[in-house]
Order: structure tokens, then sequence, then C-alpha cells
């Protein structure tokens, strides 16, 4: 009897680790083989000295540069700042329930959205014209596409701080980090430290480390984003990204060697960074925790002193509540009234017609564009069905990868399931494009499902991963000693527990894979229109209406996601159904 149980356990033991790699090899084989194809057609030496003969590279170079470092400084900035206020005054929880709206506006309808609001002909200086500024037409200015890209800097800044309040709001959840956390801010308040030193010494080192695959995946982005450079940013010269992009899309060979290397160029610049923020120890910590605290620190997270009194010299309860607010959560209202205003905008803009300037409201109404909208059946279907198969595949992964792999073989492989993430997407669209032309896949449904599911699977893993880890393994132990089976913990117990964050999960791979942009366009072969390529090609022609119209569209597809999620994330309800 020993030795059968014995043996049985070994070929549990067997099959178990049979699973995980199975599991590795699903995802590690497309992302090698796509690396490999990126570094064969990148380390190409003449296309290398011909990329720094042009004129415009060097100072696209330094532009993408500075335009991801800036936002990415800024967005990590603001982030450290909401993080600390919700964690002090203990409203991180509230705020929470508003994110998922803000994660659902894709990158490119935010850039449209700030394109109807800062253009010369834009709603900013219809407000003011010509009361203040006696224009009776559209200025000669170059307030969208500036020679600075800080039009592409505001939108990657509003666009990357959601993502990292989203990340860290996440760890916050942990059951067993939050209360040891809290203890350790308590017990530093009663060594005489105040709420915002407190956090800053105490929780914001911790929180920061945990953050650092979030900041190296918003500034890989900034390096390498398309769709939002091509409508927001510089034109002479455009980003390095949009270079290397305009390059593969040429007809001459030289040129798409050219774009290749270029985008070798770009990964070396995301390695240098991951190098800094990832692995060098006096850089990180200046970085991320001691270039941080003094934003955490102040203004200080406590209720301010009213300058107005009573009669009896004690501040007004109104006035302290109301200087609390605009002291505390001021930055929070700033950035939702910057994601209302743009949501209004769309909103606006996707039903405008004949609208000359300097009127504030447009002299026509139209629904045109969305009834051209209804009648493109076929690309609201591609965009629904990619992210759905995509997104529900991903989760799929992850909860077998997370329920099967050890720990260790966890912590060796995430770096390498992260990679999609931090990345240009430039890369990937090389890479993928040739493994789906060595497998006959270009063009087709599976190829062009398996290339967003490279670029949804990170994020999926990054968002599910601190869920996982707070479970209680005891719980399975006891379970176990109660002779239910594994499958029954699983159903009964575990996955009840972790349902909102598996919806969440989930409605984030969704919202991930609508925003694809570049590998639809070429992993697809022009095959597949999308409400993302659509938009794009619209705002590239100016069309303010019916590129509004798939820009609002492109955010009301996952933002209906996201409200469907919360609803079948109840626990209570799940529980009930699986009884």
């Amino acid at each position: 009897m020993l030795l059968a149980n014995l043996s049985l356990t070994a070929r549990r033991s067997v099959s178990h680790r049979l699973a995980v790699i199975f599991f590795a090899l699903i995802v590690s084989v497309p992302i090698a083989w796509a690396l490999f194809a990126v570094a064969g057609q990148a380390l190409d030496s003449a296309a290398l000295h011909a990329l720094w003969q042009q004129p415009q590279a060097r100072s696209a170079l330094a532009l993408s540069v500075w335009t991801a470092l800036v936002s990415g400084v800024l967005a990590w900035l603001t982030a450290a700042r909401l993080l600390a206020i919700g964690f002090v005054h203990q409203t991180l929880m509230r705020w929470m329930q508003h994110l998922p709206a803000l994660l659902a506006t894709p990158h490119a309808a935010m850039a449209i959205a700030l394109v109807l609001w800062l253009s010369p002909s834009g709603w900013l200086l219809r407000l003011v014209s010509p009361t203040l500024t006696g224009f009776q037409s559209p200025p000669d200015w170059s307030t969208t596409q500036d020679p600075w890209g800080l039009g592409l800097i505001l939108a990657l800044w509003l666009k990357e701080v959601p993502f990292l309040l989203w990340i860290g709001a996440t760890q916050l959840r942990r059951d067993d980090i939050r209360r040891r956390w809290q203890s350790e801010y308590g017990l530093a308040q009663t060594l005489g430290y105040p709420p915002s030193a407190a956090f800053a010494r105490v929780v914001w080192p911790q929180l920061a480390l945990t953050l650092r695959w979030p900041l190296l995946a918003v500034v890989a982005y900034g390096l390498g984003v398309v769709d939002m450079a091509l409508i927001l940013g510089p034109t002479t010269p455009p980003t390095f990204a949009v270079l290397s992009w305009q390059w593969l899309g040429d007809a001459n060979v030289a040129q798409q060697a050219m774009g290749a290397v270029a985008a070798g160029v770009l990964t070396g610049c995301v390695a240098l960074m991951a190098a800094l923020i990832m692995y060098g120890r006096a850089t990180r910590w200046l970085l991320l925790v001691r270039g941080t605290m003094a934003v955490v620190q102040w203004p200080p997270l406590t209720t301010p002193v009213s300058l107005a009194t009573s009669a009896h010299g004690v501040p007004p309860r109104w006035t302290v509540r109301a200087k609390r607010y605009a002291h505390s959560y001021g930055l929070w209202a700033a950035l939702l009234v910057a994601y209302l205003l743009s949501w209004f905008a769309l909103a606006v803009g996707s039903v405008s017609g004949l609208w000359p300037f300097p009127h504030v409201w447009p002299a026509q109404w139209t629904m045109g564009a969305w009834q051209q909208v209804g009648r493109s059946t076929a690309t609201l279907w591609n965009t629904f069905a990619l992210a759905l198969a995509s997104a529900t595949c991903c989760m799929a992964w992850c909860m077998a990868w997370l329920e099967l792999a050890p720990r260790a073989w966890h912590a060796a492989l995430r770096p390498w399931l992260l990679l999609p993430m931090v990345l240009p997407a430039i890369v990937w669209v090389i890479g993928l494009y040739s493994v789906a032309l060595f497998v006959r896949l270009e063009g087709q449904w599976l190829g062009l499902i398996g290339a967003h599911a490279v670029m949804v699977l990170p994020y999926v893993l990054l968002a599910l991963e601190p869920a996982y880890q707070s479970v209680d393994a005891r719980q399975g132990a006891v379970a176990a000693s109660l002779g239910r089976s594994r499958w029954a913990y699983l159903f009964a117990v575990k996955w009840p527990q972790l349902m909102p964050a598996l919806m969440a999960a989930w409605a984030i791979g969704f919202a991930v894979s609508v925003a694809q942009y570049l590998p639809t366009l070429y992993v697809g072969a022009g095959r597949f229109d999308t409400v993302t390529t659509e938009a794009v090609t619209l705002a590239a022609n100016g069309q303010r209406t019916f590129m509004s119209a798939y820009a609002a569209l492109q955010m009301l597809l996952p933002i209906a996601i996201f409200w469907l999620a919360s609803v079948m994330g109840r626990p209570r309800q799940f529980a009930r159904s699986a009884s």
C-alpha cells in the first residue's frame, strides 16, 4: 500500500510538472521566436550605418526619450501622491470604483479628445475667442503636434496615472500586506511622524519597489507608442517609433531594414531603462524612493487650520471640510475632471455637423457618424471578437499558471512573461509578423488572436498575481482534511473569493486588446478593421465627427465590459450559483 501511494504521488508530481512545462511553452515559444526574428533583422550593420546617416534619426530618438521620460516621471509622481492620499485618508478603495472607467479609455481616444480641446480650432480657444483673443479664424499655432511633444506628454501622463494607481491599489488590497503596512504606519505615527511622513518613510519604499515593472512598462510604452504619436506627436521630425513604423511600411527593402534596426535601437533604450530601474540599486533608490518622498510628504496630508474662525476662535466646520477636500482630494478631482472633459468632447464631436470658428457650439447637429458606425458591423465584430478571445485565453492561461507553477518557477519566468509589456510595440510587430508569415497565419484570425494574446497576457498576469498571492494556502489543507477534492475547493472556496480580481483582470485584458493598433495592422495584413484602426486613420485625415464617433465607441466597449465584470465579480452571487 505504501509503495502504491508513493507511486501515485510520483505520478501526480510528474504530471504536475509536465503541465507546468506545457503552459510555460505555450507562451515562451512565441515570445522567443518573435525576439529571435527581431534580432535577426535588427543586427544589420549596413542598415545601422544608413540609419545614423538619416538627418532626422537622432532628433527623433531624442524626442522619443524626452517624451517617454517626462511623461513617465509625471505619472509616477502623480500616482505616488494619489496613493499617499488614498492610504492616509482611507479612500483608496472608494476611488477604485472610478478607476475602471479611466482605465477603459484607450490611448488613441484620449489623444483624439485632446485634439478636440487643444487644436487651433479646438474648444479651449473657442471659449475665449474672440472676446479675449480677438481671433475670428483659427490661428496658425502648433498646439497639438508641437515640436516639443508637449501634447503627447500630456496625453501619456493622463493615461498612465490610472494604470499605476490600479497596480498600486491591487497591492494595497492584499489583506496580509495591508495589515502589515497599516501596523507599521501606525507605529511610525506613535513615534511622532505626521501622516504624510509616516507613509513616505514606511509604506512608500516598500510599495515603490513593487511598482518597478509597471513604471518600466509606462516608460517603454512612451518610447514605442505609434498611434498616439500619429495623432498628437510632432511631425518634423516625428518620434523615433513613428519613423520606424514609416520605414517598415516602405516598399524599399533597404528602408524596411532601417526600420527594423530602429526598432532594435528602441529596444536598447528600454534595456538601459530596465538596468537603471530594476537592477541599479543606487539609482533605483534615488529615483523610485528618495526622489518621490518629497512629493508624497508635501503638502502635508493633514487637516489644515482655517484662517476664517467663528466668534469662539474655532474654524467653522464647513470651512475646515472645504479646505480639507481641496487640500487632499484636489489632485484626484483634477484627474477626474480631465477625463470627464475628454469624454464630453468626444460625445459632442461625434454628433457635430457644421461648426464654424469661433462658435462654442456646433451650428448643426447630425447622427451621420453614428449611423455609419452602426453600419460597420464587421468592424464592431472584429473588435469585440478579438478582445473577447484574447482576454479569455489569457485569463485561462494565467489561472492555470498561477495554480500549477511553483513559486520558484514563477519568480524565475516572471520577467520573461512580462516582456511584451515593457518592450516597444514596434518590436513585437516585427517579430510576430515574421512568425505569422512562417506558420502561414498572416492575415488569419488565429494569427491575429495570438498576436493580441501576446500583448494582453502581461497585463492580465500583473492584475491577477497579487490576488492569487493573498489567498491563504491553509484553506486548501482544511478542504482536503474534510475530504473535498481540489476541484471542489477551487469552485466552492478559492475562485469565488477571487472572482472580483478574475473579472477585473479579464476586463483589463479586453481593454488592452481593444487598444491594439500595430499588431492588428501588421499581423492582420490590413484585412481586419477594428475600432482602433478606424479611429487612428480618421484622426490622421482630420475627419472630426467620424474620428470622435469611433473614439467614443472605442471607449464605450471597454467601459461596458468593466461594468459587466463588476456585476459578474460579486462573490456572493457566484457562491450561490456554485452551490
